[in-house]
């Protein structure tokens, strides 16, 4: 453990569950590196992913954005690329881009597509999938409405996913964020994940829940008081 990493933990109470507002400000008061680093929080959730019904997946436009700029690449044609475009989609295209991903070029971080084109998407399905870049409905980037996803996704959406052990990860802003908007994108997306909680999940649904940055120690959360954000 280096010297800098040691300095960091002590700043941290390691008895005490942190309140979300308490949380926002002691990782404000943990940043070391030398750039903007990413404010993340951890779930583990008592789950089973390997229920259909209990594989939490969704999306959650945050309120304050994440603070990184995200491309987004968009299968659309007609009318549908032209509103892409419009609403400040990074690439627009069909069998072009279908292409361009075959030949492994990936300048965009997100891929969204119109109905009409989950055809061609099919074909590069064993390319995007193990990126995490295939487009789903349940996360809203597979939609008629192409311009209000390439909006979500531009204007701060975090799509998150369960893992086989419960545990969902995900970036919910910057360091450099006051300590409120911090604390106010975490109930965000605490509350989305609240949304999709399944009928058949039994006990306390949230086990445990941590907060920290790219290169800080993780902040322990109060998981009672977020049970309670509806």
């Amino acid at each position: 453990m280096s010297k800098r990493y040691k300095q960091l933990i002590e700043k941290i109470d390691i008895t005490k569950a942190y309140s979300m507002d308490e949380a926002s400000n002691v990782v404000k008061s943990l940043v070391s590196a030398k750039f903007d680093e990413t404010v993340e929080v951890a779930l583990n959730l008592n789950v089973d992913p390997r229920h259909a019904d209990q594989m939490i997946r969704g999306a959650i436009v945050l309120p304050h954005g994440t603070g990184k700029t995200v491309r987004v690449a968009v299968f659309a044609k007609g009318v549908k690329a032209d509103e892409a475009k419009a609403a400040g989609a990074d690439i627009v295209g069909t069998d072009d881009l279908v292409q361009q991903i075959k030949d492994g070029i990936f300048n965009f971080d997100i891929v969204v597509a119109a109905p009409d084109c989950m055809g061609l998407v099919g074909q590069i399905g064993r390319i995007l999938g193990p990126k995490g870049m295939m487009p789903n409905p349940k996360t809203g980037t597979v939609t008629p409405d192409v311009a209000t996803a390439v909006k979500n996704v531009k204007g701060g959406q975090v799509n998150f996913r369960v893992d086989k052990k419960g545990n969902i990860h995900a970036g919910i802003g910057k360091a450099s964020f006051d300590a409120n908007k911090i604390a106010e994108n975490l109930a965000s997306f605490v509350k989305a994940i609240n949304r999709h909680k399944p009928a058949s999940a039994k006990g306390r649904y949230i086990k445990t829940c941590a907060l920290s940055l790219t290169m800080s120690p993780a902040v322990r959360l109060d998981v009672l008081q977020l049970i309670d954000i509806k």
